[in-house]
């Protein structure tokens, strides 16, 4: 079964965008994951097609109406569809390596993109979004972090990365940030290779890459380091 990603958006233009090269665009010509857009103003009734009003109590802006955006849910979501329902939101849960994984392993997902102020607050709650941040700034809309999410999750989908097992030493693969990486030439500008990546000691090569992935998200995430010691033991 192929992962099967629906995008609720105002603009569909967008995709799949960069999701059409590399490789999310091999394993979509191969079939490993498809893509579906869906206009969310052609859920609307008006024959302005109007997907948004201004905010109750008032205030700048407009927010999108929660009827015409749950049409388009429930045409994209039919009865019994596993997929999870998404919502790109600034204010949603980080969208971390766990997360993605978790993702992966599913039939897909159907994912809201959000524009203006937000979304009326009774669809969310209504059609159960599971609101998803992919960091602490403001987009023009949901569809970018839709595209982050995606790339995210294609990538480890079966049979997608030639070397399944280069995914294992990632950033935040094992909760630590990831190791530093050399290849020819051996010096570059009087910066030599760290002698221990030539030696041949498998040990030693897998030893110094520990330390120094636990050295730099020490230094750089002092969060992540946290959770890894805690996780470790070590607090």
């Amino acid at each position: 079964m192929s992962f099967h990603a629906t995008v609720l958006t105002l603009y569909p233009a967008m995709f799949p965008g960069p999701l059409n090269v590399s490789l999310a665009g091999r394993a979509r010509a191969a079939g490993t994951w498809s893509l579906e857009t869906l206009q969310i103003r052609d859920f609307a009734l008006d024959k302005h097609r109007s997907v948004d009003d201004t905010p109750a109590g008032g205030g700048a802006g407009m927010v999108m109406r929660a009827d015409v955006l749950a049409r388009a849910i429930d045409h994209a979501s039919q009865e019994g569809d596993p997929r999870p329902r998404l919502l790109m939101s600034p204010r949603g849960e980080p969208l971390t390596q766990r997360l993605v994984r978790e993702l992966a392993a599913g039939p897909g997902a159907i994912i809201v993109c959000g524009r203006f102020e937000g979304v009326d607050q009774r669809v969310i709650e209504a059609r159960a979004l599971r609101e998803i941040s992919i960091g602490d700034y403001i987009l023009s809309g949901g569809e970018p972090a839709a595209i982050v999410l995606l790339d995210a999750v294609v990538r480890l989908l079966p049979g997608v990365m030639g070397n399944e097992s280069s995914g294992a030493e990632e950033s935040f693969e094992g909760g630590l940030l990831e190791h530093p990486h050399y290849t020819r030439p051996q010096v570059f500008e009087n910066r030599e290779i760290p002698e221990v990546l030539l030696s041949g000691n498998h040990r030693r090569i897998a030893e110094w890459r520990r330390s120094e992935a636990e050295r730099l998200t020490r230094e750089r995430r002092p969060d992540l380091w946290r959770a890894y010691s805690k996780a470790q033991g070590r607090e």
